[in-house]
C-alpha cells in the first residue's frame, strides 16, 4: 500500500457550507442500478442535493434492457422549467436522452439557463450491450457536446462520436480523446474500463490549456467483479457534484475515482440481480458520515494516514513479512498505551455532558482493559517482548493525560479520536487488502487482521466522531482551535507509534 493508492475507506462530505444542488437529466432504471436512480445515489453519496428530470422510461434489470419509452418532449420541458424557475442549479449531469427531439429540448434549456457545471455522459450503449440511443439521434447528440464542460464516454461511445472504430489500446483511446476534445472545445474523460489488463486508468484530456497539461492520467487497478451496472452514470454524476465544490477537474477525479473503486469492490455485498449488478454507492457509510467539524479534522488526518501507509511496519503487517520481534514490540507498547488510554477515556466519561456520552466513554474505558488488553496478553504470553515503556508510547500517553488534565471535554475528545478513527481506517484497509489477496493461508497475523473488520469497533468509531462533532458545536472558537491542535498532535503520535517498532524493537 502506497501513498498514491491511499483513499479514505470512509470518505467525507466536504466542510463547505454550500450543499451542491445537482440536477440529473437522464433515463429511469426501475432496477435501481443505472440512470436517474444511480445518479441520485451518487450525488447523495458525495454530499449533494439531487434533483431529476426524466427523459425516458426503460424496462430493464441486471440482465439487460427489454423496452424503452420516451415520454412527450413537452413534459420534459415542463420538468426542466419547473426546476430551474425555482431552484439554483450548481451542476447538471446529462445521461440517456433517447431521441433527437429530447436532445434538442435539452440543448435549448442549457442555452437559456447556462448552468455553471455541465457533465455529459453520452449514453449510447448500455453495459449489457443494448443500444440506448436511436441511430437518427446521433447527429443531434454531437451538436450538444460543445455545451458540456466535461464529456464522459466509454470507449465504444467515444468511437461512435468520432465515427471511428473502437480503440483497442490506451494510446489509441487517448488519441481519440484528444481529437474529440479539440473538436468540441471542452474536456473529455477517457476511461480505460473496456480495455483488457489488470490496470484501469482514466485520463482527463483538454487541448485548450484548461488543465495543467493536455492529458492528466489517473491510474487505478481493475476490480474483478461482474457488477458494473451503472458505473458510467455513477462516475459522471459524482464528478458533477464534486466539481461544483472544487472547481478543479483533476481534484474532482482524484476524489471520485477511489470512491468508485471501493464501490465496485463492495458491490458483491448488495447481492442484486442475476446479471451485471450495481455498484455499492454507500459503501463508505459502514462506519460514519461526519458533520462539518469532523470534515475539518479529516483534512488534518489525511496526511498522517498517507504517511502511515508508507511505513515498513504497515507494509510488512499487510504482506505478512513483518518480523515477529517488531510485531511483539508493537503489541507490548500498545498494551502499555491502552492502560493509560483507559484512564483518559474514564476522564472523558466524567466530563461528558449527557448520560449517553457518560455511558459510552465509561464502557470504552472498561473495554480497553478487559477486551483489548486480553488480546494483547494472549499473543504475548508465549513470546518475548520488552515491558519497558518506549519513548513514543510515553510521549503519546503524556499528551493524552495533558488533554485530560485540561478539563476541556472537547479538547479531550479531539485528542482521543485518532486512536479510534485512524485505527479504524488503517485496520479496514489492512483487512480489505488481506481479503482481496484471497486471505492467504499461513499469514502470521491473519487472526489479528480479522479483528480489524469488527463492526462493534466501527460503531464505536461512529459514536466517537459524532460526540466530537457535538462538542465542537458547543465550544468557543478558541476551544475549537485547541481541539484541532490536539487532534493533529494525536494523529502525529499515531504515525510515530506505528513506526516505533522499526526504531526501538
Amino acid at each position: 500500500m502506497t501513498a498514491s493508492s491511499f483513499s479514505p475507506v470512509y470518505p467525507l462530505v466536504a466542510s463547505s457550507t454550500q450543499t451542491p444542488r445537482v440536477l440529473s437529466i437522464a433515463g429511469s432504471d426501475p432496477s435501481g442500478g443505472a440512470g436517474i436512480q444511480a445518479d441520485v445515489k451518487s450525488i447523495a453519496a458525495h454530499g449533494g442535493y439531487a434533483m431529476a428530470a426524466i427523459t425516458a422510461l426503460t424496462a430493464q434489470n441486471t440482465l439487460g434492457v427489454s423496452a424503452v419509452h420516451v415520454p412527450p418532449v413537452e413534459f420534459l420541458r415542463q420538468q426542466l422549467e419547473a426546476i430551474s424557475s425555482d431552484i439554483t442549479i450548481d451542476a447538471v449531469k446529462i445521461g440517456m436522452l433517447g431521441d433527437a427531439a429530447v436532445i434538442d429540448e435539452v440543448r435549448r434549456w442549457l442555452e437559456a439557463v447556462r448552468p455553471a457545471v455541465v457533465v455529459l455522459d453520452p449514453v449510447m450503449v448500455a453495459t449489457s450491450g443494448d443500444r440506448l440511443l436511436q441511430g437518427s439521434a446521433e447527429k443531434a447528440l454531437r451538436s450538444l457536446l460543445p455545451l458540456a464542460d466535461l464529456i464522459t464516454p466509454n470507449l465504444p461511445e467515444l468511437a461512435m462520436l468520432l465515427g471511428e472504430a473502437e480503440a483497442d489500446d490506451w494510446a489509441s483511446a487517448l488519441d481519440q480523446g484528444k481529437r474529440l476534445a479539440a473538436d468540441c472545445g471542452n474536456t473529455v474523460l477517457v476511461k480505460g474500463g473496456h480495455l483488457a489488463g489488470s490496470e484501469c486508468p482514466d485520463a482527463l484530456v483538454n487541448t485548450s490549456g484548461l488543465l495543467r497539461q493536455d492529458v492528466v492520467e489517473v491510474a487505478g487497478p481493475r476490480v474483478d467483479t461482474k457488477n458494473s451496472h451503472g458505473t458510467g452514470c455513477s462516475l459522471s454524476s459524482a464528478l458533477a457534484t464534486v466539481q461544483a465544490r472544487t472547481g478543479d477537474w483533476e481534484a474532482s477525479l482524484r476524489e471520485v475515482k477511489p470512491w468508485l473503486l471501493q464501490a465496485l469492490k463492495a458491490s458483491d455485498a448488495l447481492d442484486v440481480g442475476q446479471g451485471s449488478g450495481p455498484v455499492n454507492h454507500f459503501h463508505h457509510q459502514k462506519v460514519l458520515r461526519p458533520g462539518n467539524f469532523a470534515s475539518e479534522l479529516w483534512k488534518e488526518a489525511a496526511p498522517e494516514l498517507d504517511a502511515i501507509y508508507r511505513l515498513s511496519f504497515i507494509e510488512g503487517l499487510q504482506s505478512g513479512s513483518l518480523p515477529e520481534a517488531a510485531f511483539n514490540y508493537y503489541l507490548a507498547q500498545d498494551a502499555i498505551y491502552l492502560n493509560g488510554y483507559s484512564r483518559v477515556l474514564a476522564r472523558a466519561g466524567a466530563l461528558a455532558p449527557t448520560e449517553e456520552e457518560q455511558l459510552f466513554w465509561s464502557k470504552a474505558s472498561q473495554q480497553c482493559l478487559e477486551v483489548e488488553s486480553e488480546l494483547h496478553r494472549n499473543w504475548l504470553s508465549t513470546r518475548e517482548a520488552s515491558t519497558v515503556t518506549g519513548p513514543v508510547t510515553k510521549s503519546y500517553v503524556d499528551h493524552l493525560m495533558a488533554a485530560s488534565a485540561s478539563g476541556r471535554y472537547g479538547v479531550l475528545l479531539a485528542a482521543v479520536l485518532p486512536c479510534y478513527w485512524l485505527y479504524a481506517e488503517v485496520g479496514q484497509q489492512l483487512h480489505t487488502a488481506y481479503v482481496d489477496a484471497g486471505a492467504p493461508s499461513g499469514h502470521p497475523y491473519a487472526d489479528w487482521l480479522k479483528t480489524y473488520a469488527d463492526e462493534d469497533f466501527a460503531a464505536a468509531t461512529r459514536n466517537a466522531i459524532n460526540f466530537t462533532d457535538a462538542a465542537a458545536l458547543a465550544a468557543s472558537a478558541g476551544e475549537r482551535a485547541a481541539m484541532v491542535e490536539a487532534f493533529r498532535d494525536s494523529c502525529r503520535y499515531e504515525t510515530a507509534f506505528f513506526d516505533a517498532p522499526r526504531l526501538f524493537a
